[in-house]
């Protein structure tokens, strides 16, 4: 995939991107494919854990798993890295920003972006500056 993500597409691919664990699994598979046992040795991460990170990085379009039944019988699911090809520009970020579907809660006076899990919340006035305690 390239840069013609939507833009909430693009926040998720970055939400993705934004956590140390995600990046090594992506330099890792960026080598090979591999199955998530052996992925979990290889990184010293748990399965469930990667588990969750690899869905992660799955729904932003990074990586696709593949189910496999090895010699003796075992399922296997396997990851790779896709072909994507993201530039991280001033002008891809507006392109981005054009097509964003954006939910604003009145109540939460939050924003909610379909289908991308982050908290922006827009301050309501601004922070008051904390006193020292004597």
């Amino acid at each position: 995939m390239t840069d013609d993500r939507t833009g909430n597409q693009f926040l998720l691919m970055l939400s993705a991107l934004a956590n140390p664990h995600r990046l090594r699994i992506l330099a890792a598979l960026s080598q090979r494919q591999a199955y998530v046992s052996e992925l979990a040795r290889e990184l010293k991460i748990g399965r469930p854990l990667l588990h969750m990170h690899l869905q992660t990085l799955e729904k932003a379009g990074l990586v696709v798993g593949r189910h496999e039944v090895s010699v003796d019988g075992k399922a296997l699911r396997y990851y790779e890295v896709t072909d994507f090809d993201e530039r991280l520009t001033p002008e891809r970020i507006i392109e981005a920003a054009k097509t964003l579907k954006i939910e604003h809660d009145q109540d939460a006076d939050e924003v909610q972006l379909p289908g991308v899990a982050l908290d922006v919340s827009l301050p309501t006035r601004p922070a008051r500056a904390r006193r020292p305690s004597s």
